[in-house]
């Protein structure tokens, strides 16, 4: 199995790159677009980072919103003009209580972008598993519980749910698409010693991918380290006897539990991954990340309720700058490892390049 999990893969898209810095004239469009389409969800995870108070995520999120039908066939219309290369549909909610995302994803079918979700699973089911598992190219749920009761307990849901998944899961596969399936595992104190079980549960139903992830449970890192440290050998062990005892050339482990758990600091002053990959919210709103939505004092892009997201986007480049990371994303941030390796890239010596 190739590299699912790569932070090397901005690299195949050289004239991107070179795109970025602000001395630089020319706007190319995003290569990929997370959309939340909805901030309702059927789930009501303990942890989650749009519903916790202490969390800067979602902190001003507002749980009635999504995208209009017709607002999001005209993003989708702008986004296949712009050449974007991928969207996914994460929450906010549960992407798969849109309204609307039967349609979407068909439109999305019958253009060359391609497309993925992240989502708890209860909803794929019926046509709309269909149209993923032939035409989408990853679906990836979310996951913590071991059985029904745990199941319940992490998620606010009746007891039944976690089977009910389980046998989505199973369905999914039997549909015979081209659809990757994976499942991120979120650990926390309470399923940490259970992780090897699940792992080995999830193949045997038959998941392509498995990537284990750490809860976060704080704006601080050094909080969010003193919570995992006295889980984290632990962690560790369950890790390396799965990926030891189950990992084949058709089932993949990605252990992301240790690049989680680092500083938060950012020494760097400008955001890369903001022009690369960037957040459309179920408020209409576009935000610079994944870790920033849904926070107006300093994830904020812009509004595309009243403009056409074409014309927002490439409207001026000032906006790319408005975020200061090393003052303004003192917190959790998935592209950070990918923002320095970006940087290193774009500010090496243009004299010595050639002494590799």
């Amino acid at each position: 199995m190739d590299l699912l999990y790569t932070k090397m893969k901005i690299f195949h898209f050289p004239e991107k790159i070179e795109s970025l810095p602000k001395n630089t004239e020319n706007i190319m469009a995003p290569i990929h677009i997370r959309i939340k389409p909805t901030n309702v969800c059927n789930h009501n995870c303990r942890y989650c980072a749009y519903r916790t108070d202490n969390l800067q995520l979602g902190a001003d999120m507002v749980k009635k919103d999504y995208i209009p039908k017709q607002k999001m066939m005209e993003i989708i219309d702008d986004i296949e003009e712009m050449g974007v290369k991928a969207i996914t549909f994460s929450g906010g909610g549960d992407p798969f209580r849109y309204p609307y995302l039967l349609e979407t994803v068909k439109k999305l079918s019958r253009t060359p972008i391609k497309f993925a979700a992240l989502t708890n699973g209860s909803g794929l089911t019926g046509e709309i598993a269909e149209i993923f598992a032939h035409h989408g190219t990853w679906v990836r749920i979310s996951m913590d519980g071991w059985d029904d009761e745990s199941y319940s307990k992490y998620r606010g849901v009746q007891h039944g749910e976690f089977t009910k998944v389980l046998k989505n899961i199973e369905n999914f596969k039997q549909i015979k698409g081209k659809c990757l399936l994976g499942v991120v595992v979120i650990i926390d104190k309470m399923n940490y010693s259970h992780i090897y079980d699940i792992i080995k549960k999830l193949k045997d139903i038959g998941v392509d991918s498995v990537k284990i992830a750490p809860c976060v449970v704080s704006n601080s890192a050094k909080e969010n380290n003193k919570y995992h440290e006295a889980i984290f050998a632990v962690v560790k062990e369950q890790i390396n006897k799965a990926s030891s005892e189950l990992k084949d050339d058709n089932f993949e482990i990605f252990d992301s539990y240790h690049e989680q758990l680092e500083t938060f600091e950012k020494k760097h002053t400008w955001c890369p991954y903001l022009q690369i990959l960037h957040v459309i919210g179920a408020d209409q709103n576009v935000y610079s990340c994944q870790d920033k939505a849904y926070n107006f004092e300093s994830g904020l892009i812009g509004s595309i309720k009243d403009i056409r997201y074409k014309d927002f986007w490439f409207a001026n480049k000032d906006k790319f700058f408005k975020i200061n990371p090393s003052i303004h994303c003192l917190h959790h941030c998935v592209a950070n490892e990918k923002n320095k390796i970006v940087l290193e890239y774009l500010e090496a010596d243009k004299e010595h390049i050639g002494f590799v």
